[in-house]
């Protein structure tokens, strides 16, 4: 077999290859129109062997330390016997598209484990502080054998409706003492919380985080739980001493079995996967409508047209969706969005 033949790819990543591992997700995660056929196939073909790992999102206000939580939480794991992989995404530069993907310095104890698979990730400015092809890169170190799956947002204050809707366990991460603890963070990412865990309490930062823990409990009393099956609860801990840790994944672990026994997580994970073929099919709709000859042609003079008032918003969108029923019109790349 050659690395143009999918079924080299299954075989290295079911075997565990970190190598071919590391190929795979490279290969999913290319932007280029020659890989995506290849990409679709592999994935095609881990599919069946995907699945079976809790997937845990994990979010924070800058500088909770969700690095040195999620490095103590995975070696918990590890010393548990689990295997963990970490999709760690760091944020695009904006004006030149880098990143500094620094994770595997920041989670260095983490990253000598063997059963531990770091893999850093540029955002390319996607929203919710995750990748575009995070859900895909799940599958792959599922097929891999990894039983859990830690996905690290951004966390700078983007939708993080992404990451949700795309695991299984939403953890945000909080810092106590910073006055009225909902300000750095919205409210519509505690609402979608399964659990809100106060880092960082320790030595004197002990009774700011009980209050901390009080006042989102209260909060939390609010807010109508995602499920009948699931009250949200705020915990604390220190990533640092790594106190906590151990009560983090049992509230994980007593979430996952009861959405399973219910047949909720089935069902959410069926929701999500409908969700993200909707969010692609956009994607690639969005994608053929700039790649069609004429719009191409003629867009620049709409946006002109638009920014003088001299026709609105709404008539430009229509003529140019228009261009795409003109008779012969077909959308360029149309071939399972090989691009333009």
């Amino acid at each position: 077999m050659t690395p143009d033949d999918p079924t080299y790819y299954q075989q290295g990543v079911l075997a565990g290859d970190r190598r071919i591992l590391a190929k795979t997700i490279t290969l999913v995660e290319s932007s280029l129109p020659a890989h995506r056929g290849l990409a679709q196939a592999i994935l095609e073909q881990l599919l069946p062997f995907s699945g079976k790992a809790v997937r845990l999102g994990i979010t924070g206000v800058p500088g909770v330390g969700k690095s040195t939580f999620i490095e103590s939480l995975g070696m918990h794991l590890i010393h548990s016997g689990r295997r963990v992989a970490i999709l760690a995404v760091d944020p695009s530069s904006s004006r030149s598209g880098g990143s500094i993907l620094a994770d595997k310095t920041r989670m260095e104890q983490l990253a000598r484990e063997p059963k531990a698979y770091i893999r850093p990730s540029p955002s390319r400015g996607a929203l919710g502080g995750v990748g575009r092809k995070t859900r895909e890169s799940i599958w792959v170190c599922e097929a891999a054998g990894f039983d859990v799956i830690i996905v690290e947002t951004v966390g700078v204050g983007q939708s993080e409706t992404t990451v949700a809707s795309m695991v299984d366990f939403f953890l945000v991460l909080m810092l106590a003492g910073a006055g009225d603890e909902f300000q750095g963070i919205k409210k519509g990412i505690v609402e979608l919380a399964d659990a809100i865990v106060i880092n960082k309490a320790d030595g004197d930062n002990m009774e700011r985080a009980r209050r901390a823990q009080r006042e989102y409990e209260n909060a939390l009393q609010l807010l109508r739980p995602a499920t009948r099956l699931w009250r949200p609860p705020v915990l604390t801990c220190s990533a640092l001493t790594h106190t906590g840790i151990t009560a983090v994944w049992r509230s994980v672990c007593d979430h996952h079995e009861k959405m399973k026994a219910a047949g909720e997580l089935e069902n959410k994970r069926r929701h999500q996967a409908v969700d993200w073929m909707w969010l692609l099919i956009e994607e690639g709709l969005r994608e053929r409508f700039q790649c069609h000859p004429e719009v191409r042609s003629r867009l620049s003079g709409f946006v002109k047209e638009v920014e003088k008032g001299v026709i609105s918003p709404t008539s430009a969108a229509n003529n140019l969706l228009q261009l795409l029923d003109h008779p012969g019109s077909k959308l360029k790349g149309s071939n399972h969005g090989q691009g333009c």
